[in-house]
């Protein structure tokens, strides 16, 4: 979630000193004299100390301390919060549950967390109705206030789009694919027939797979929570334009996240990229300055959401009081939007959108691509997606195990759908 994004009017808006100023009134610590030290589990950069806030808050309440404590893969860092849940110790006040794992930990471990939907001051009207939804147990308790959110747009090469004949122009790019990712790679055939050497349409066939799985509400799983993987139309679609984008050289043949990705980006080896607004700061690092001005960004074919996370309080905390004032503090649409400008952390509070600091940024690296208003509007039509339990764990067999076997083995499709369905079955019981 880093990146380097302009402001063209960054006066903070007086709610926020409002909000800060009621914060500072009501909120426990510090009465009787001692200093309370709240601690805060995430894993990546959320970016609250980046942000300055975390610094900000306990200025704003001289009893408060507070410590982050940050493991950087999320695939560490969930496994050993089950872990603590499981054992009730070893907890921070405040721990970070990124989307993959929220239906899990609201439907199987829910009582183990605070009711933060009755928490002061916190109303179900500031979310999107979506992110709101994720994290609501079976009986209606909410036990996790959203953070970011990963609206997909993609990010293009106006250089080698140029080059293959085709609109450079972020509107007009939008439009050569609106609402269906089939026009997307009809796209990557027009420039697969005239682009510039060395160079393919898209990156991988997994990212595809990624960004055209979340715009379907049911995935994985159907509304009754019956496991859908097999079966399920979004799955299958998605698996099958995937496929068919590799089948048709449009891929670069890489894994995502992975050194030859990085080093793609340097290269300049693809021309397009699934992007959701974490991906920014991504770009921009591994392209480097060569690639300053030569990217945009355009709306992606259909809305869908890839990521986002949660701040939830677990009951086994020593500080739960002071911990829930912080956590409510934190996901406010005033601290969302500072989140915004420093780290292009797209707020999951359709409040910040409106704020000046996110309706007129500008990411300079990307064209001045006005990224606040594309990723809103794509927040806004994202569906409410169907989690289950094990989402993780069978997303993961799909993109790390099935498409590689595609793309990078040379596997027929048919065999890479087969060892997919093994790998679930093996890894988790559906």
């Amino acid at each position: 979630m880093r990146g380097s994004i302009r402001i063209r009017r960054a006066a903070l808006l007086p709610a926020v000193l409002l909000t800060a100023a009621l914060l500072a009134a009501c909120a426990p610590g510090g009465a009787d004299g001692r200093t309370t030290t709240l601690t805060v589990g995430t894993f990546g950069v959320f970016g609250y100390r980046q942000a300055g806030l975390y610094a900000e808050y306990e200025r704003l309440h001289p009893g408060i301390r507070v410590r982050e404590s940050v493991i950087e893969r999320n695939d560490v860092y969930y496994p050993q919060l089950l872990t603590h849940l499981a054992a009730g110790s070893g907890l921070a006040d405040i721990q970070a549950v990124e989307v993959g794992g929220i239906h899990d930990v609201a439907a199987a471990r829910g009582d183990l967390f605070e009711d933060l939907g009755k928490a002061p001051g916190v109303r179900r009207s500031t979310w999107l109705d979506w992110k709101w939804a994720q994290a609501t147990t079976p009986d209606g308790r909410t036990i996790g206030l959203g953070t970011d959110i990963g609206p997909v747009a993609v990010c293009y090469r106006k250089d080698y789009f140029r080059k293959a004949g085709l609109p450079t122009d972020r509107a007009a790019v939008g439009r050569l694919w609106v609402g269906d990712w089939g026009g997307y790679l009809r796209i990557g055939q027009r420039y697969r027939d005239r682009a510039p050497a060395g160079t393919v349409f898209t990156d991988s066939a997994a990212g595809l797979f990624n960004a055209v799985l979340h715009g379907y509400a049911e995935r994985y799983y159907d509304r009754s929570g019956r496991p859908r993987f097999a079966d399920s139309p979004a799955v299958r679609a998605s698996w099958e334009l995937a496929v068919r984008a590799v089948r048709e050289g449009l891929t670069a043949r890489l894994k995502q996240f992975e050194k030859p990705w990085d080093q793609a980006y340097a290269n300049g080896r693809f021309a397009t990229v699934a992007c959701p607004p974490w991906m920014l700061g991504y770009i921009k690092e591994k392209s480097g300055a060569a690639g300053h001005g030569r990217w945009d960004v355009a709306a992606a074919p259909r809305p869908a959401n890839w990521g986002g996370s949660f701040l939830t309080v677990p009951r086994a905390g020593r500080h739960r009081a002071a911990a829930i004032a912080l956590a409510t503090w934190l996901t406010a649409p005033e601290q969302q939007t500072r989140l915004f400008v420093k780290q292009a952390a797209i707020p999951s509070t359709p409040a910040a959108y409106a704020m000046p600091q996110v309706a007129s940024a500008h990411n300079p690296y990307f064209g001045d691509a006005p990224i606040g208003q594309i990723f809103a509007a794509a927040a806004r039509g994202v569906p409410t997606l169907v989690i289950g339990p094990d989402e993780q764990q069978i997303g993961s067999a799909f993109v790390d195990v099935g498409i590689p076997q595609v793309e990078q083995q040379g596997r027929s499709p048919a065999a890479a759908w087969a060892a997919v369905q093994r790998e679930i079955h093996n890894a988790v019981d559906p």
